[in-house]
């Protein structure tokens, strides 16, 4: 049990809440969208794609950033770094993960498969963006944005229109947070030569990137709202939405930075979860009604 939390430990597995609540949200408009019946399997088979596809990309993060782990005092305690779990078990984690989400494709349906190594591969090349770019930010969003076509394709076997607008939401509502929460590591970016918007562009002007990010969630989030003739549900979580982006950007300000790490997962976990909830019983009440 010591282990498997250890394993918990290095994924971040209680940061699953950020995607997973919006393919749930995809997974039920699939449902009522194309009148298919409820299917546990169908449910189970979403779940475990992403819990999957997570643990392979973000024990993959930290492999690949063990050095860079242990010189930074803010994450030299990382079980990597710190002894905790061995390397090689780190990588051998990734690869059985890789190989179950690549399985749990097969399981679901052939176009699921056929998108699968794509998706793999964003997933994956994610941990090494930081190297080579400042909008690593943005590829991050995009490796938990395709959760929600992928849920919709578990259901359909096809693509649509709404899991892509949920896509660009999570997109520029996980590329936001994320540019507040790289502040943390601006200066140490700089000294090691990583790539990041904070480290390119200090903190007022990341601050204002991630503003104009979540500025388009929110445009986002109005849209698919439109869409599909959302009730008075979900309009109250877009509103729960919209208000934690601002809670977020009044906490995280240029002289109270230290505010970050402590608001960073609560904060954000409960965006996703109570958008997405009220979301999915106006849908309920929306197609029941």
């Amino acid at each position: 049990m010591k282990t498997i939390a250890h394993y918990a430990s290095l994924v971040k597995f209680s940061h699953t809440l950020f995607g997973l609540p919006f393919a749930l949200l995809s997974y039920t408009y699939a449902l009522w969208s194309s009148h298919t019946p409820f299917d546990p399997w169908v449910l189970l088979k979403v779940v475990l794609a992403m819990v999957f596809a997570r643990n392979a990309a973000m024990g993959l993060n930290r492999y690949a950033d063990r050095h860079w782990d242990a010189q930074n005092p803010r994450t030299a305690r990382r079980e990597i770094p710190a002894g905790i779990l061995p390397t090689r078990h780190v990588l051998g984690f990734v690869i059985v993960n890789a190989l179950l989400f690549l399985g749990t494709a097969a399981w679901i349906n052939i176009l699921a498969l056929m998108l699968a190594p794509i998706a793999l591969a964003v997933l994956l090349g994610y941990s090494y963006t930081k190297r080579y770019t400042a909008w690593c930010h943005l590829i991050l969003g995009i490796a938990l944005g395709i959760a929600a076509p992928g849920a919709y394709i578990a259901v359909t076997g096809q693509l649509a229109i709404f899991p892509i607008l949920l896509a660009g939401l999570v997109v520029s509502w996980v590329a936001g947070f994320d540019i507040i929460y790289a502040l943390q590591d601006l200066e140490f970016d700089r000294s090691v030569g990583l790539h990041s918007i904070p480290a390119r562009f200090g903190v007022h002007k990341s601050i204002a990137i991630s503003l104009l990010l979540h500025l388009f969630s929110t445009w986002s989030v109005i849209i698919v709202g439109l869409f599909y003739g959302a009730g008075s549900l979900y309009w109250i979580g877009a509103l729960f939405f919209v208000g934690m982006l601002l809670i977020q950007h009044l906490l995280a300000t240029p002289r109270r930075l230290d505010r970050i790490g402590p608001m960073f997962g609560v904060v954000n976990g409960l965006t996703s979860v109570g958008y997405a909830l009220c979301a999915i019983l106006d849908l309920w009440f929306h197609y029941h009604g």
